[in-house]
């Protein structure tokens, strides 16, 4: 997580050059050098330090990747796949500099086949458009990150969301994609069928690979129809430790819950003010169903139960769209309504997941230690797949303040890692987490590196990303 962690990638001045010109000369004003233009496809989100791109390419084809990669490869110049730059873990930077893929303009929805349930788009393609797109065939995509983030984007940080305790991540939603490699050669990685015993699993292997192997261009992505029914509502408990535990009993019963969100009472506090929200200031679950009339009543019903046996309640839960629209459009403003918690502070978003038997220990744990280092830290969690985020919120300006939250960071990650969980359910390693993934996988380190050297022996794609430095 320290700063001097970040892998270090060396410049090619001579090679960054030459492409340039190639570039310019080829893309005409779809390649950009502009500082502030460099500067909007590094990493901005938190105290990590923008490393920009020598330029930004904005593409339309796979082709057009295609030859951006080879130019790439016969210079040996780094290439950083972009989607909309909502990654959280230093993804987008570039240590060595290098070439800034830009992918929005490739946001074409190339197939609907609403008999298969599935759909092909271009990585561009954002989810928001994506489910205004199918919104008349009475389907729609279900990962939800918070952020309206790109199709490409999200399969690349394996992102996952609200929605993932009934229908998974990205990882179980892909079915196959395309990707330019290192080579500047193409591969689709399988077809339409639901599933497949051919070779090597390619999707999953590119799949949260942060664009060190490839750059996704399009992807193939299983689609759900939009529930008859859903319902939804907040629950107050009177400690973190109870509403984790509801939780707990909740999945183990097996109610088909489609989403139920962790947040703690500082959490909420930031949430009543900013979206004029009524509910206690005290730790709550916002939990939502999907299903028939009578099944999400049903589903409701017993969860109002289960919270009452771990001291919830109540638990005021509506079918009317409109006013769940108003609670997760609170959730989703989260990292919003934290800032105004400490005015000018900048936060540090980071997550962790843990088997959920052992969520409301260490979220518990957790908590203890932002009260003994004197944080303002409130957190959100992805209660039913055992994975919460903290936002710490500090002074970058302030060296004691950065180290102290390295610190916090690190005691958390270390904590799940110990819990047989993992340093990040969703953010991705990135920059910022390099220095975990060992602690985490051990040999499996070197598997990967060997998978890198492999198809990316020049290590021009998205260099100083996941790997820790080679000693």
């Amino acid at each position: 997580m320290a700063l001097s962690d970040l892998n270090q990638v060396e410049r090619n001045e001579e090679g960054i050059a030459a492409v340039l010109g190639i570039l310019k000369q080829r893309l005409g004003e779809r390649f950009q050098t502009g500082q502030a233009i460099r500067s909007q496809h590094a990493h901005t989100t938190t105290y990590i330090p923008t490393q920009a791109p020598d330029g930004v390419a904005f593409v339309e084809t796979t082709a057009e990747v295609q030859e951006i990669v080879s130019a790439c490869a016969a210079h040996r110049v780094p290439v950083i796949a972009f989607g909309v730059g909502s990654s959280l873990e230093g993804h987008t930077n570039a240590p060595g500099g290098g070439i800034s893929v830009d992918t929005s303009r490739m946001n074409r929805i190339l197939a609907v086949n609403p008999q298969d349930l599935d759909c092909t788009v271009e990585a561009g393609v954002t989810r928001e458009d994506l489910n205004r797109h199918l919104r008349d065939t009475g389907l729609f995509f279900p990962i939800d990150p918070g952020a309206n983030a790109s199709l490409g984007g999200m399969a690349a940080t394996r992102a996952s969301g609200t929605n993932a305790v009934r229908y998974g991540t990205m990882r179980e939603n892909v079915l196959s994609l395309t990707a330019v490699m290192a080579d500047g050669q193409t591969v689709t990685t399988g077809k339409r069928a639901k599933k497949s015993s051919a070779g090597y699993d390619l999707t999953r292997l590119l799949i949260g690979s942060e664009g060190t192997l490839g750059i996704i261009t399009s992807l193939t992505l299983k689609l759900q129809g939009i529930p008859q029914a859903i319902s939804g509502g907040v629950c107050p408990f009177p400690s973190v430790e109870a509403a984790c535990n509801a939780v707990i009993a909740t999945i183990q019963m097996g109610i088909p819950v489609a989403r139920i969100e962790l947040v703690n009472a500082l959490q909420m506090r930031a949430m009543k003010s900013y979206s004029k929200l009524d509910y206690p200031e005290s730790p709550c679950l916002f939990v939502e169903f999907h299903g028939s009339d009578a099944g999400v009543a049903e589903q409701a019903e017993t969860f109002g139960a289960i919270a009452e046996e771990y001291g919830g309640g109540p638990f005021l839960w509506t079918s009317v769209a409109e006013e769940r629209t108003k609670l997760w459009k609170a959730r989703h403003d989260a990292y919003w309504s934290s800032l105004t918690l400490r005015p000018g502070a900048k936060g540090l978003s980071t997550d962790v997941c843990v088997p959920i038997s052992r969520f409301a220990e260490c979220v518990t744990e957790t908590e203890a230690d932002i009260a003994e280092m004197g944080l303002v830290a409130p957190i959100v969690g992805h209660a039913g797949d055992g994975n919460f985020h903290v936002l710490v919120l500090m002074d970058v300006d302030d060296p004691k303040e950065i180290a102290q939250t390295e610190e916090f960071v690190a005691r958390l990650n270390m904590r799940a890692i110990g819990m047989d969980g993992t340093c990040t359910g969703e953010h991705g390693i990135g920059q910022g987490k390099v220095g975990f993934l060992r602690h985490e996988l051990g040999h499996g380190v070197d598997i990967m590196r060997t998978i890198k050297q492999a198809l990316d022996p020049l290590n021009i794609m998205n260099p100083g990303k996941i790997l820790p430095a080679a000693k």
